[in-house]
C-alpha cells in the first residue's frame, strides 16, 4: 500500500527528469513577473544555473537523499545573490524569485499528484507534505542566499565607496584624471551640468539613510539621472546631481523638496555649474554653505543655498573671523548685541537695507505693519550711533554677519 512518502518520492524522480524544462519556465515566470532582476545574458544565464541547481537539491531533499538540516544553497544560488547584490538589485526581487519558483513548482506538482494518485485522500496527504518540505527547502535556502547577498553588498559598497572617495577628491584636487575611467569609478557623468549637495545629520542622529534618501528625491523630482552619493563619515556625505544640458534649476523648488524630506536632514547646496570644473565648483560653493550653517549652529534640518548672495557673503566673512568681529563691533554698536531685542532690530533693519529703504516693501517682507518697521528702523539707527548713510556696505556686511554667524560675532550685552 501506497503512502504520502513514496508518493513524493515518485514526484521527485519525474521533477529529476524534467528539471531542464521546468527550470526554463521558471527563468520564463522570473523575467516576466520581475521585472527588477537583471536581463543581461550574463545574469540570465546565472539565473538559469540558480534556479536548475534549486530544483536538482529539492528533488534529492523529495526523495529522501538529505534531511532538511542539511538543506544548504547550491553555489550557483549563492553566486546569483552576490551578482545581485553588486548590480543594487533590490533583495526582494531575490526573495519574490523564491516564493515564486515555489509557488509554480507546487502548482506542477500538484498536477502531477492528481495524474498518479486516483485515492483523494492519499492525493491530500501527499499534497501537504509536499508543501512542508518545500517550505523547509526554500525557507532555509533564501535564508543563506539572502545571507550571502547582505555580506556582499557591505563588501562590494565599502570597496566601491573608497574608490569613490579617491576618484572624488582626485577630482576636487584638480589632479589630471583621464575622465572616462573616473566616470567609470564613479558611476557618474562628469560631462554635464551639476547640482552639487552636502547633507549632514545632527550628532547622533543616526546613519545617512534619510541623506541618501533625501538626494533620490532631489533627483526624481528635477527628473535629473543618477545622483553621486559619497559619504565622508557616520554624519556628513557629499552629492552631485545631474541636471541635464540646460543647467537650470529652480533653488526654490530644491529647498521645499528637502526641507520636507527629514528634519534630522541639513542641506547645503552650490550653484549649478557645467563639466569637471563644474564639478568642483558647485561642491565648493555647497561646502562653503554649510561652513555658514555650521558656524551659525542652525538647527537641524535647515536648506542653505550658496545661490544666495547673503549666504556667499557670509562665506566670506566668515574666512576671517576676528576681522569679521571687530567689523560686527565698529558697524553696528550696540545693535551688535546678543538680545532678542537686537535680533529683532537687526533683522527688520537688513530688509530695509535690502529692499532699498522702503517702508513698505519692508512691512510686505517682514510681515509687519509699516508704522511698525518704521519705529524699529528709527530704534536700530539709535542703537547704531550713526545714520544709515555712514559707511553702508559695512553696515549691509556687519547685518549678514549676524543673521548668518551669529554664535560667533555677537556681542554679549552689558551685564548680560
Amino acid at each position: 500500500m501506497s503512502d504520502p512518502e513514496t508518493e513524493m518520492q515518485g514526484i521527485a524522480v519525474v521533477l529529476a527528469e524534467r528539471h531542464r524544462e521546468l527550470t526554463d519556465q521558471l527563468v520564463q515566470a522570473f523575467g516576466d513577473r520581475i521585472p527588477e532582476l537583471p536581463s543581461d545574458p550574463v545574469l540570465v544565464d546565472l539565473l538559469h544555473g540558480s534556479a536548475g541547481s534549486n530544483l536538482e537539491n529539492l528533488a534529492h531533499l523529495l526523495r529522501g537523499h538529505m534531511r532538511a538540516t542539511q538543506i544548504r544553497a547550491p553555489a550557483a544560488a549563492v553566486e546569483y545573490a552576490r551578482r545581485l547584490a553588486q548590480r543594487g538589485t533590490s533583495p526582494s526581487a531575490l526573495l519574490r524569485a523564491y516564493r515564486l519558483g515555489q509557488q509554480l513548482i507546487l502548482a506542477w506538482a500538484v498536477e502531477e499528484v492528481a495524474a498518479r494518485v486516483p485515492d483523494p485522500v492519499l492525493a491530500m496527504r501527499t499534497n501537504n507534505l509536499l508543501t512542508q518540505t518545500s517550505f523547509e527547502y526554500v525557507d532555509a535556502v533564501s535564508e543563506e542566499v539572502i545571507g550571502a547577498y547582505q555580506s556582499e553588498r557591505e563588501r562590494w559598497l565599502a570597496n566601491r565607496s573608497a574608490v569613490q572617495r579617491e576618484t572624488v577628491e582626485a577630482l576636487l584636487r584638480d589632479e589630471r584624471l583621464d575622465l572616462a575611467a573616473a566616470e567609470s569609478s564613479l558611476g557618474y557623468r562628469l560631462r554635464q551640468h551639476h547640482l552639487g549637495l552636502v547633507l549632514w545629520t545632527a550628532p547622533g542622529a543616526g546613519d545617512l539613510t534619510a541623506a541618501e534618501r533625501a538626494v533620490g528625491v532631489v533627483a526624481e523630482r528635477l527628473g535629473a539621472g543618477h545622483a553621486l552619493f559619497v559619504p565622508r563619515d557616520r554624519e556628513t556625505a557629499w552629492a552631485w546631481v545631474p541636471i541635464g544640458r540646460s543647467g537650470q534649476v529652480d533653488a526654490s523648488v530644491v529647498d521645499a523638496i528637502l526641507a520636507g524630506v527629514s528634519d534630522q536632514v541639513s542641506v547645503a547646496i552650490g550653484s549649478p555649474a557645467a563639466g569637471e570644473p563644474g564639478f568642483r565648483g558647485t561642491h565648493q560653493g555647497a561646502a562653503a554653505a554649510q561652513e555658514v550653517a555650521q558656524l551659525g549652529q542652525l538647527p537641524a534640518g535647515s536648506v542653505l543655498t550658496y545661490e544666495d548672495p547673503t549666504v556667499r557673503a557670509a562665506a566670506l566673512l566668515a574666512r576671517d573671523l576676528p576681522v569679521t568681529r571687530d567689523l560686527v563691533r565698529r558697524a553696528l554698536g550696540t545693535l551688535a548685541e546678543d538680545t532678542e531685542g537686537a535680533a529683532r532690530l537687526r533683522e527688520t533693519l537688513l530688509a530695509f537695507v535690502q529692499e532699498r529703504e522702503s517702508y513698505v516693501a519692508t512691512a510686505a517682507r517682514v510681515h509687519l505693519h509699516k508704522n511698525t518697521v518704521k519705529y524699529r528702523v528709527d530704534r536700530a539707527v539709535e542703537a547704531r550711533g550713526r545714520p544709515l548713510t555712514e559707511e553702508r556696505l559695512d553696515l549691509e556686511l556687519a547685518l549678514i554677519a549676524c543673521k548668518w554667524l551669529a554664535p560667533e560675532v555677537l556681542v554679549r550685552a552689558s551685564g548680560g
